[in-house]
């Protein structure tokens, strides 16, 4: 074989070794952006339950500075995230806004009490735990009513359930499709080179001698595509916090050390896998069908 051919063959192992990683960088990409969506699934459904309010109306005699005495007293409560105290002229200024400037005016005196708007744990963001809490925060002699907005409340837990399963089933099939092309992708790569396993086998190589050379390359392989796959992840993190900050508030950075270990484990093990039964595969085929 000419020197030219040689360099050639070289070439073309190159490429085809390039264009693999490549392909399989792409599809752990996908992989580890759904795995991102995975980990932090539990902190978007809190995050959308701690951003919800509810609304404690204190009695119309309370004073501010016996509001603030229970304000204080209700942060201290184990369901209570933070609370914000809308003193009575703060109240009487977004009614105003809302229903124009002389809706006081059919009043004797001003209706709307000094009331505190609470955020509660995520835990508690249910209708049977908001029924304990309601009981509880009720039981204050200062507080009037307790009040949130059931239906809503229905409707979040509700939907977070169905996207939850909406997500649960998008993963295994991202992870399934992710099976079939990296296996594909790994198979045509060691298919391309059959007749080489034929000589090593006619010269009386053994199974596992055979397909070390192809696992320790398919190693490599997993490797090097889950870390350009983390580092475009990483990039395409950056340029969303950059451009959409909010999202950070969602997205918790430390769970990215548990998606570049499900990326670095997932390359591995599809890698491995497929090149171990393809290898297996192309040992036990006959000359003849080397050439079909």
């Amino acid at each position: 074989m000419s020197k030219g051919e040689n360099k050639l063959i070289r070439r073309r192992l190159a490429n085809s070794y390039l264009s693999t990683v490549i392909s399989i960088s792409l599809v752990l990409l996908l992989v580890g952006i759904a795995s991102l969506l995975l980990v932090n699934a539990r902190s978007v459904s809190d995050y959308f339950k701690e951003n919800m309010q509810v609304s404690i109306l204190l009695k119309q005699e309370v004073e501010d500075d016996q509001a603030a005495a229970l304000k204080a007293v209700i942060d201290s409560m184990r369901f209570i995230k933070t609370t914000e105290t809308v003193s009575r002229e703060q109240g009487i200024r977004e009614m105003s806004d809302m229903l124009g400037e002389d809706f006081l005016s059919v009043f004797s005196s001003a209706p709307v009490p000094i009331s505190i708007m609470a955020t509660l744990n995520a835990e508690y963001m249910s209708p049977d735990s908001l029924e304990v809490v309601s009981r509880e925060v009720s039981a204050f002699p200062e507080v009037d009513e307790v009040v949130w907005q059931q239906n809503l409340v229905n409707a979040l837990n509700s939907n977070l359930g169905k996207i939850s399963l909406v997500i649960g089933v998008f993963i295994l099939l991202l992870l399934f499709i992710s099976y079939v092309l990296i296996n594909n992708t790994v198979r045509l790569n060691v298919f391309s080179r059959r007749f080489t396993i034929h000589t090593m086998q006619l010269v009386g190589a053994t199974r596992s001698f055979i397909r070390a050379p192809f696992m320790v390359q398919a190693c490599f392989q997993g490797l090097i595509s889950a870390f350009v796959a983390i580092i475009m992840l990483v990039a395409i993190l950056f340029f969303l916090r950059s451009e959409f900050a909010q999202l950070f508030e969602v997205f918790e950075l430390s769970s990215l050390l548990v998606v570049v270990g499900i990326v670095v484990v997932t390359g591995l093990v599809i890698c491995l896998f497929s090149t171990y039964f393809v290898v297996n595969r192309l040992v036990r085929l006959s000359k003849d069908e080397l050439y079909a």
